[in-house]
């Protein structure tokens, strides 16, 4: 059999000498990396043939050149090539193999396919039709067309293909597998799905070591089970594994229909929990409310978030809106004892809120968005129009079809105060101060007040010409009782009714002293009060305090002639002289 091969081979060479084979047209790919330079072929970097049934040559197949048939197997560089049928063009130090091709590199990476194109000199090949790239440590490739160089040890695609590592498969238009690093660069419609997540990108790096993938472009991360939860970013990183994410640029979080935002994120899908940092937006657009801040928290499972440096929130109204800030926002969503769920909103230390027709602070502010019941607690202080209302606690109540606040419940130490007219810059304000308090809006203004216990009232009494309407100040009433019903009637504090153990009294303006017109308590507060929402996003707007003229006028010149009265009295009574 030897002395046979050996003559044919003697054979095929004097062939080869009278009929020249042409050149082969290879895949540019395959060609010297470095243009115009000539091929370097030595005998180490030849191709050899192990084994073959059958050898050929005929000047009308395959351009003249050898070919060999049946359990073809080649040898290059420590790289076995198993095939059907080869064609060998020597000069080249090239080959093709057809049917049943199998590449097996000493990495212990395979690579079959229907047809490949090898060249010796660059050890680059060419796969075509069926092609699987199975690596040693599992991962599958599969694809139509794959070029692979065995000097960077890349393998490549760009016609689309599958890879698969047991845990998940991806999917692409072009792809580059490092089979060294086991990283593989993929863009151009890449999905990677598992059984829980589906991520959908352009440009995404995956690590098939410690399978984190390195985002670059836009890119979706998708909950399967719950579509509507899901990631996107531009740039940043995620782990298949633990499915913990890393967010850098444009980067927004979908749960449980809220979006947040931030310059930098994290997120674990996992425990639902996740963080931003930076221009942190949390969107509730059920709630028609969102949170802003430096700083915010999820916690996907609670339904609740955390959101903290100079944080501050926006409930939109059908008309208006209402603003919260404070050093630290919680929102969340809860069951009530009717199992309804329901969501609320908690402001701690230094809470203020804004309302085009109230505005208040307090040390603390809890509000149930879901029935419209707001509590200050902590020192509150409440602005309506030129009103203020004070207490130990504020309970705000609002009407959740027309979004306005209906009533306000102050529980301790409660005092509502109004100018007595908004218009001059004197020093009248009317008053009225209990236990309990209970005050109504028509409207969006304040119109009625209840007060239940140790009820006292001061308000100012004017007399109105029926012809000019002109007001003449006439005194100031005094009230005391059980129970206080008022009005306030543009401005104007009218006592409806003063009951249990009543006593009411009035002074004209000539006999009630500044000490009177005030109670102990009062605190006409105009240096902190918001005047526009952007107020609420520091500690205190720190307006220059209103200076307000006197009104002691009349009971100063009474005053005066008392005292010069007393002082006549005085000098007409003998004096008594020591001796």
């Amino acid at each position: 059999m030897r002395i046979v091969f050996f003559i044919f081979l003697l054979f095929s060479t004097f062939t080869y000498a009278q009929d020249k084979p042409k050149l082969v047209q290879r895949d540019p790919f395959l060609q010297n990396p470095v243009k115009n330079q000539p091929q370097k072929s030595n005998t180490n970097n030849k191709i050899n043939i192990r084994h073959a049934d059958e050898i050929s040559k005929n000047p009308l197949k395959y351009d003249g050149n050898q070919f060999f048939k049946g359990n073809v197997v080649l040898e290059h560089q420590g790289s076995i090539l198993y095939a059907d049928e080869v064609i060998v063009y020597e000069a080249e130090n090239f080959v093709k193999a057809i049917g049943n091709v199998k590449l097996q590199n000493p990495d212990g990476s395979v690579i079959t396919a229907s047809e490949m194109e090898y060249d010796g000199n660059t050890q680059k090949g060419v796969a075509r039709k069926n092609v699987v790239l199975n690596d040693p440590k599992g991962t599958i490739i599969k694809t139509e067309t794959m070029y692979y160089d065995r000097v960077s040890n890349l393998a490549y695609y760009n016609t689309g293909g599958t890879i698969n590592d047991g845990k998940s498969t991806t999917y692409s238009k072009s792809a580059t597998y490092n089979l060294a690093l086991r990283t593989i660069n993929l863009t151009d419609n890449v999905r990677i799905e598992d059984k829980d997540y589906i991520l959908d990108g352009i440009n995404v790096v995956q690590n098939q070591n410690t399978n984190i993938v390195d985002i670059n472009g836009p890119t979706t991360i998708t909950n399967r089970k719950n579509p509507k939860n899901r990631i996107f970013t531009e740039k940043g990183t995620h782990n298949l594994n633990t499915k913990e994410s890393f967010l850098n640029k444009n980067s927004r979080i979908y749960y449980n229909d809220k979006i947040l935002t931030g310059d930098e994120m994290y997120y674990n899908q996992l425990t639902g929990f996740g963080k931003a940092t930076g221009n942190v937006t949390l969107d509730d657009p059920l709630e028609k409310r969102y949170l802003k801040g430096g700083y915010g928290e999820i916690f996907e499972k609670k339904d609740s978030a955390m959101m903290t440096k100079s944080p501050y929130a926006v409930k939109i109204l059908e008309t208006d809106s209402l603003y919260f800030a404070s050093e630290k926002i919680l929102s969340y969503q809860k069951l009530d004892s009717t199992n309804v769920k329901k969501s609320y909103l908690r402001a701690f230390k230094k809470a203020r809120i804004y309302k085009s027709n109230a505005q208040g602070r307090a040390d603390s502010i809890a509000f149930n968005e879901t029935d419209g019941v707001m509590h200050m607690y902590t020192n509150p202080i409440l602005w309506s129009g030129e009103k203020q209302v004070t207490g130990d606690k504020v309970e705000a109540y609002f009407n959740t079809e027309n979004e306005n606040i209906d009533s306000l419940k102050v529980i301790g130490n409660g005092l509502a105060i109004s100018k007595v007219d908004s218009l001059n810059m004197k020093d009248e304000f009317n008053q009225v101060k209990g236990k309990l308090m209970v005050v109504y809006y028509e409207g969006k203004d304040i119109k009625e007040v209840k007060v239940i216990g140790n009820a006292q009232s001061i308000s100012y009494v004017d007399d109105v010409n029926e012809k000019t309407k002109e007001k003449e100040r006439i005194g100031i009433t005094l009230s005391s009782c059980g129970i206080i019903n008022a009005n306030f009637e543009e401005q104007a504090l009218q006592i409806v009714s003063c009951s249990i153990s009543a006593m009411s009294t009035n002074y004209p303006m000539s006999k009630i002293g500044p000490d009177q017109k005030k109670f102990p308590d009062f605190n006409w507060n105009t240096k902190d009060r918001i005047r526009k929402w952007q107020d609420i996003l520091v500690d205190s707007p720190n307006y220059e305090e209103i200076k307000y003229e006197s009104s002691d006028a009349l009971f100063n010149q009474a005053q005066a002639i008392i005292d010069k009265a007393k002082a006549a009295e005085e000098a007409k009574k003998p004096k008594r002289v020591r001796k």
